[in-house]
């Protein structure tokens, strides 16, 4: 007589067959859908741009009209030429009295000064050349001891912060997962960073895919070019 508390039918493991069509599906979805978003975007963002530029150029010197269809990007070109155009005019020094001129009549205007201020200082850090906006890949414990989290070191922590503290201190930006601009400012000890040989690019990639797309590293402690994505055996085997 069999056990009541048994299950009178023991559930089957899934088919070879299935696990690799699964497999199959999941790495044309890796393909496909990276391509297929940036696609879309780029077309989007073209499209955009031309609505706001194309209508600068007069009706007799646009190429439908001699044309039978719509050259997409001339007004990605106008945007171009006229930021490339008013950066030659501000380099100078009467190109930069008018800015500074501009600045100072916004600074009157409660609202739109921080509005303006704001947005200035995000581009100036964004586009900014003459540094790095991380230095290096680390691994710091976050949220709690023994567990690892990646993290890019910006720089040397300074001011009263490190005023403040009786040891050598970094500030390090921690991404979240899947969205890697948004995240968290720490301020972090020296002796506490374990610094990693990967770049910037392979940590943001490994932090957008949760972990799957990890870069290759060699057993002599150097990073590799190439990315590594995890089997379903591999997978497996790193719950067993």
């Amino acid at each position: 007589m069999s056990d009541p508390q048994s299950p009178l039918i023991e559930p089957k493991e899934p088919s070879r067959f299935l696990s690799r069509l699964r497999n199959y599906f999941l790495t044309g979805l890796v393909v496909a859908a990276p391509v297929t978003i940036t696609v879309v975007l780029v077309m989007w963002f073209v499209d955009f741009v031309d609505a706001w530029f194309t209508p600068m150029i007069p009706d007799q010197y646009r190429p439908e009209r001699y044309l039978d269809f719509t050259v997409p990007g001339l007004g990605v070109i106008i945007a171009v030429v006229l930021l490339t155009l008013l950066g030659a005019l501000t380099a100078n020094l009467f190109g930069r009295t008018l800015v500074n001129y501009g600045e100072r009549l916004v600074g009157r205007m409660p609202l739109v000064r921080n509005i303006y201020g704001a947005l200035k200082q995000i581009f100036e850090t964004v586009l900014s050349q003459s540094q790095q906006s991380f230095r290096e890949v680390a691994l710091i414990e976050y949220p709690r001891r023994g567990v690892y989290s990646i993290a890019f070191v910006t720089t040397a922590a300074k001011g009263e912060v490190q005023a403040r503290a009786d040891e050598e201190m970094v500030s390090v930006f921690l991404p979240t997962t899947p969205n890697p601009t948004s995240g968290f400012l720490l301020f972090v000890p020296r002796r506490d960073v374990i610094t990693l040989e990967m770049s910037v690019e392979d940590a943001a990639k490994m932090v957008i895919s949760a972990g799957l797309v990890a870069p290759e590293f060699d057993a002599d402690g150097t990073t590799l070019s190439g990315y590594h994505v995890r089997t379903q055996a591999e997978e497996d085997e790193l719950h067993k």
